[in-house]
């Protein structure tokens, strides 16, 4: 029967794409990273967020900022908990990101380099927009709505590292920093990458001068103008590198040491 009604539900993209099944949607783009994330055993991450028009042979600051991006990849993927050396173990602190290119790019890069895996969490995009080669094929998504990825970026993150970026760098760190102002996310460390260029961006005296932000707000992160310095912020805030001692296992989807 050629008839639309007589489609079975999961194979109907009229229906499967129409406008009351939006809720579906959320939950499909949901489950599937879940799943995927959930066999490789990534229990947390370290989240990098930056912009996507960084290139390694850029101009001015672009190219320091790229390298360094590569480097803190390569740190926090070496000492943090994410490489594992046989199939089913544990993995924490695991570098994620937008999936794109720039500083996404660099950070995915520098955990390839370390032999780890690494998160892409890509969008569509009006304009085409493609992975970048360094994010593990396996741990790369493609999601359609932005609020569906950035709730897979935040919630197992254990810590933020924010590059400088433009409009979409800020939306994802006002994001975090709102969910932590508000408790709405546990405390994680989180370092806004060259100090000089975030100060000229947002003038964090002047939202507290006038009482749009507590001096104490500033305490939700920190700053940091190389690789290394980031990655000794993060400890400073509390982040802790799994020992590749601990033989943590995945048993059944659940993780437990």
């Amino acid at each position: 029967m050629a008839s639309p009604s007589y489609r079975l539900a999961a194979l109907d993209q009229d229906f499967l794409l129409g406008e009351s099944m939006r809720g579906v949607r959320f939950l499909m783009e949901y489950e599937k990273a879940e799943q995927a994330l959930k066999a490789w055993g990534v229990r947390s991450t370290i989240v990098v967020f930056g912009s996507a028009r960084v290139g390694v042979n850029g101009d001015g600051r672009h190219a320091y900022w790229y390298e360094q991006a590569r480097q803190f990849g390569r740190i926090a993927s070496e000492r943090g908990g994410a490489f594992r050396g046989e199939p089913g173990e544990v993995r924490d602190n695991v570098i994620a990101t937008g999936g794109g290119p720039g500083i996404m790019q660099a950070a995915n890069q520098g955990a390839h380099e370390a032999g780890a895996p690494s998160i892409g969490f890509n969008v569509t995009l009006p304009h085409e927009q493609f992975p970048n080669p360094w994010s593990t094929p396996e741990l790369t998504f493609q999601f359609h709505y932005f609020a569906m990825r950035k709730m897979h970026l935040a919630m197992r993150a254990n810590a933020l590292v924010v590059f400088p970026g433009g409009f979409g760098t800020l939306d994802e760190l006002f994001e975090i920093l709102t969910l932590r102002q508000t408790d709405k996310a546990p405390p994680i460390p989180i370092v806004l990458f060259d100090e000089a260029y975030w100060r000229s961006v947002i003038n964090f005296d002047t939202l507290i001068e006038h009482g749009m932000v507590k001096a104490s707000d500033m305490k939700l992160f920190a700053f940091a103008d190389d690789a290394e310095t980031v990655w000794a912020k993060l400890l400073e805030g509390g982040l802790k590198p799994t020992a590749t001692s601990n033989r943590a296992r995945v048993e059944g989807g659940r993780c437990r040491v």
